[in-house]
């Protein structure tokens, strides 16, 4: 395996951009040590001649946001033979689609909260549904645009309708779930360690409590009834399969346990290029079932391959 030529796709021209900068970078180290032989790759408009001029064996996918996990670079990887990580076109494409992803999910009979999908220039000043809402951009990640309408609030944000708005028309509006923040990743078609994230300076796991340093607390396993925990992992594992992801997923969730019995559990949505950053989930989870980081990304890298 030394002598194989992994290229790591990061940077990119999303809203995600540093993130994936900093997911790339720790998985090129990683894979250097490894043994791997490895160029970095700042994904640009010609990564495909890039690409092209580099040859090689493997393409690392580190991008996160618009053109790294919503199915285009995936295209540009299949037309060039090059095997590569993660997820494959379709599934890529639909996972990132927030909405189509929830249909999908709500289908496979996995719990989703009440929501309608919007032009934001539709919502103006009146409430699209009875606060508490979320309002959150279809194709976004990292939180990016999350605005929580809280109860009592007298209009919808304003800025879903100013020229400050930079992550698209389609909205989507969906019913505030009160409660604790989960997280399970998916590897292999396994489900992993159920996390429960608490944000230490807000209430919401924002872009802030990812990536910042202390911005939030990982609690791995996530302390709640075996009965919950399982039903997590199973959920996680009926999201990937559902949405026909390839080698590591994560699905996020919301659950209410503030009443009798065993409270709400919502799927929220799946996450097919998970965040490799030190402060990351998937790592953490892969770590408590006993993988290195190293080891993690080494059977990514193993697990490459096209038409995914």
């Amino acid at each position: 395996m030394s002598d194989k030529h992994v290229a790591v796709l990061m940077g990119g021209f999303s809203s995600e951009r540093p993130v994936s900068l900093s997911s790339g970078n720790a998985c090129a180290s990683a894979l250097e040590s490894e043994g791997f032989r490895v160029t970095r790759v700042d994904v640009g408009r010609d990564v495909a001649s890039v690409l092209s001029d580099l040859r090689p064996d493997v393409a690392f996918n580190a991008l996160h946001g618009p053109y790294g996990e919503d199915g285009a670079i995936q295209g540009i990887l299949e037309y060039l033979q090059i095997p590569y990580t993660h997820s494959g076109v379709l599934a890529s494409a639909l996972a990132m689609d927030k909405a189509r992803a929830k249909s999908v999910a709500a289908a496979a009979g996995i719990p989703v909260a009440q929501g309608v999908v919007l032009d934001r220039h539709e919502i103006g000043s009146a409430h699209p549904m009875q606060p508490p809402y979320v309002v959150k951009p279809v194709c976004e990640g990292s939180s990016f645009g999350v605005v929580i309408v809280k109860e009592g609030q007298s209009h919808p944000p304003q800025v879903l309708g100013s020229s400050e708005w930079l992550y698209g028309d389609r909205v989507m509006v969906e019913r505030y779930i009160p409660g604790r923040e989960l997280t399970c990743g998916v590897m292999d078609g396994e489900a992993l360690g159920v996390t429960e994230i608490v944000p230490l300076s807000n209430s919401f796991y924002d872009y802030d409590a990812k990536y910042a340093d202390g911005g939030s607390r990982h609690v791995i396993p996530a302390q709640i009834l075996p009965n919950i925990y399982q039903k997590v992992q199973t959920l996680a594992v009926k999201a990937h399969q559902a949405m026909g992801c390839r080698g590591v997923s994560r699905s996020d969730f919301r659950f209410d346990d503030r009443g009798s019995g065993d409270g709400e559990l919502i799927w929220l949505e799946i996450n097919t290029q998970p965040g490799m950053t030190p402060t990351s989930l998937v790592p953490e989870m892969a770590a408590y079932a006993g993988r290195s980081f190293g080891d993690l990304v080494r059977w990514m890298v193993e697990d490459a391959s096209c038409s995914r």
